[in-house]
């Protein structure tokens, strides 16, 4: 099941069931709501209704799609996760680190799957990084590999827009340079996890104005996203809708200087996942 959040002009908010190019409103049925967050500790009982509701249906070319999680309580991101990828942030200079290398990226950052990102007038380092999202479906705490599925929800597209001279230069952590105001676009809905036969064998790719960019399969994770989960929650419980980017693939601007510009458009996608398009816009002066 495909899930998104979607509004039509200044209407509130409304989840919908994707069906091919159109989108069913389940607002309606008892227990969905508007907040998909809120939605997912109840989901698998709520299933088959969604399944089976007949909303108002409407093309997706004419709503907005609004990020599917867009107030998680956590945002986290691994560092240097892909073997490729490892080898080129080495060299650029960056430290590989031992164990899995986690930063935050502050919820303020999210986005919608086709709204803009802002480039700021304070660098010119802005970077790209396709990432297979995980949201996380229930309360967990210590949480063996084994058993780190059955507390996913879904999956979707992640950007995880960086500023490359913040994150290496201006501050101690990834946090900043992870964190400015829409550099977290994701979506363009939540495909839940019944839908993925494998999510450790999909094809993702990033293109810049139709340039192929990154193009490499999630198989390639140092560690994939069961170890992530189990090595999380040994520190932290993990909340409903907390949303987990599982690092990108070779590829990046950084190695070549290639960053984004206003004007350009960045495409991600992901196999059975969808795609997400954004525009590179100049950060508008007070």
């Amino acid at each position: 099941m495909r899930l998104a959040r979607f509004h039509i002009g200044t209407e509130p908010a409304r989840i919908g069931r994707v069906d091919g190019d159109t989108v069913v409103d389940v607002s309606a049925v008892p227990g969905v709501g508007s907040s998909l967050r809120a939605l997912l500790p109840a989901l698998v009982d709520l299933e088959p209704a969604i399944a089976a509701a007949d909303g108002p249906r409407f093309d997706l070319h004419a709503v907005r799609l609004l990020p599917p999680i867009d107030d998680p309580q956590k945002y986290l991101g691994i560092g240097m996760n892909y073997r490729e990828h490892a080898e080129e942030a080495r060299a650029a200079g960056i430290t590989i680190p031992e164990n899995q290398f986690w930063f935050n990226k502050q919820v303020s950052c999210i986005t919608g799957p086709f709204d803009p990102i802002i480039k700021p007038e304070i660098s010119d380092q802005l970077d790209y990084e396709i990432e297979l999202g995980v949201v996380i479906g229930r309360r967990c705490r210590h949480v063996a590999v084994e058993q780190a599925r059955s507390v996913i929800a879904g999956y979707l597209v992640v950007n995880d827009v960086s500023v490359r001279d913040w994150l290496q230069k201006r501050s101690p952590t990834f946090t900043l340079g992870k964190s400015f105001d829409t550099h977290g676009p994701m979506g363009p809905w939540l495909t839940t996890d019944s839908e993925i036969d494998d999510p450790l064998d999909l094809g993702m790719r990033l293109s810049v104005n139709g340039d192929e960019r990154q193009n490499w399969r999630t198989d390639d994770m140092i560690y994939d996203i069961y170890e992530q989960i189990a090595y999380l929650t040994q520190v932290m419980t993990l909340m409903p809708g907390d949303v987990i980017a599982t690092g990108t693939p070779a590829g990046i601007g950084a190695p070549t200087g290639r960053f984004l510009q206003p004007g350009d458009v960045v495409r991600a996608e992901i196999d059975g996942l969808g795609a997400i398009e954004n525009t590179v816009i100049a950060e508008p002066r007070p």
